[in-house]
Formats: structure tokens, sequence, C-alpha cells
């Protein structure tokens, strides 16, 4: 009769599970917030509230504002410029993300390559090369010139289309990419049975597509528009003395005219905006509709 033998009993090992309070984790991020975020926001404030002076609370700066001058006027320019990038952006990036996402997929992957191209390239370079492009002896003046479409040199530089261009070149990939975020999200079948049921193309894509749809262009015009308004390089590069902007008014009043109370409050204005739009896009914005889960 043969033995069988008894399994090697194997001793439990100990294992060691660290027990941290998710709010220790948090620590790291909250102070680095508080640090750069909440105290250089509180110092703006100061500047802009107290007297250097004196001491004492003050609302001049606030008053200088209100009041007029250039700075409603610049307000006015910031906001015109946002909102027709936005429209551009717009206008451009709906019908080519739709192209993009009806492609299969590994044509999606090479189409992505290129919208995804201008954030590759450096700011400065995407700038130089709009105004070698849109200057008088440039490409785009030479192929009017050589069409006969015009006569003289069409001034496509130091104005609000050159700001513009240059705007819609740089904010056009976030567009796409929120638009085709969404639209990979509809259901395809969904058009197939509104046409089941005897819609035309148009119709369905009118009735069907464009609502289900509407909430990914929301959120890219609130994207770009956000962006748009704190724009400084391609305005202060490719825009005329009469396009100034509210990024450049405030660089311009911290480096050159030395009033920071002014350049405080803006600054304050701009974060503020920012802060009620994003808000916005927040509520607007269904995150896990947008990437189909």
């Amino acid at each position: 009769m043969t033995e069988v033998a008894s399994p090697a009993i194997v001793p439990r090992q100990r294992r060691w599970r660290l027990k941290v309070d998710p709010i220790v984790l948090a620590v790291p991020g909250i102070l680095f917030l508080v640090l750069f975020l909440i105290f250089p926001t509180a110092q703006v404030l100061s500047l802009s509230l107290v007297d250097k002076v004196t001491g004492a609370l003050t609302f001049a700066a606030f008053a200088r504002i209100w009041n007029g001058g250039p700075y409603l006027s610049i307000l006015s320019t910031t906001f015109s410029v946002a909102f027709w990038t936005t429209a551009l952006c717009l206008v451009l990036g709906y019908p080519l993300a739709y192209w993009l996402s009806r492609k299969p997929p590994r044509q999606q992957r090479i189409a992505a390559m290129f919208v995804l191209l201008p954030f590759w390239t450096s700011a400065l370079i995407k700038n130089f090369s709009w105004m070698v492009l849109l200057g008088r002896n440039g490409i785009v003046n030479q192929l009017l010139l050589g069409s006969g479409l015009v006569d003289a040199p069409v001034a496509l530089l130091y104005n609000k289309t050159g700001i513009l261009i240059g705007m819609t070149y740089v904010l056009l990939p976030y567009m796409i990419l929120t638009l085709y975020a969404a639209m990979k999200a509809i259901d395809p079948s969904y058009m197939r049975a509104a046409q089941a049921l005897g819609a035309s193309r148009t119709y369905a894509f009118r009735h069907v597509y464009l609502p289900l749809s509407a909430h990914g262009a929301i959120s890219g015009c609130l994207i770009v528009f956000i962006l748009a308004i704190g724009f400084f390089i391609t305005p202060a590069l490719m825009g005329g003395p009469s396009d100034v902007m509210i990024a450049m008014l405030i660089e311009r009043s911290v480096e050159i005219m030395l009033d920071w109370p002014s350049a405080a409050i803006m600054s304050l204005l701009l974060l503020a905006l920012t802060l009620v739009l994003y808000a916005i896009y927040y509520r607007v914005t269904d995150v896990r509709r947008m990437m189909g889960t």
C-alpha cells in the first residue's frame, strides 16, 4: 500500500496594504493650487484694490476702466475677434469632423495626424509662416494677381483679416477634435432608421444627426472662444495698431505704462470671464456621452 504524500503546508504570507486617506493624496495638488493660483490671484486683487501710497481701499482702477477710454473699445475688439474666430472654426470644422467620423479607422488615424500637426509646431513658426504667405509679395497675393481676380495686392496682414486667419488656423484643431468625439458617439443606425422610415438624407441629417451633434458643437465653440479671448502672439504679430486685444493691453500696461492696477483689473476680468465660460462648458458637456460610454 503506497502512502500518499500530504501536500506541503505553505506558510501564509502577510500582505502589507497601505491605507491612506484620499485627502492625503490630494494634499500636493491642493498646495500647488494654493501657491501658484490662489495666492497670485489674491496678490493681483490686492494690486487693484489697495492704494500703494496710503494703503487704503480704492476702486479708482475699476472706475478708470468703467468710465471708458481705450478699455471698453479693446474689450469690444477682443469679443468681436473671438466670436468671428469661433464662427469660422465651427463652419470649417463641422464638415471636416463629419467627414473624418465617416472614414474607416485606418484613414481616420491618418487624417487625425494632419489635424494634430499644428500642435507639434511652434506658435512663432506658425505665425511667421502665415506672415510670409499673406504678405504683399506672398504666395496668396501672387496667386490672386496671377488669376486676375485683383489688380493690386490685397491687405491681408496687420488687420483683423490677418488675425482671424492666424487664430482660426491655430484653434481649428480644437473644434475638429471636439466635434469628432461627439460624432463618433452617435449611433449610425439612427440615420439608417430615419431613412428607412422615408426621410431623405438631408432631412435625416437636419432633424436627427444635427441635434445629436449639437452638444459637441456647443462644447467646441466654448473651448475655442475661451482660448481666443486670451490670445496674445497672433494679434501681436499679425494685427494692426487698432486691433489691440485684452492680453496685449495687459502686457503693455505692465511693461510700458507701468499701470499695474489696471493690468490687475483686466487680468481678473479675463479670469472671471474664463471661469464663467468654463462653468457653462462643464454644464453643457457630457464627457461620457462624447466618449461613447
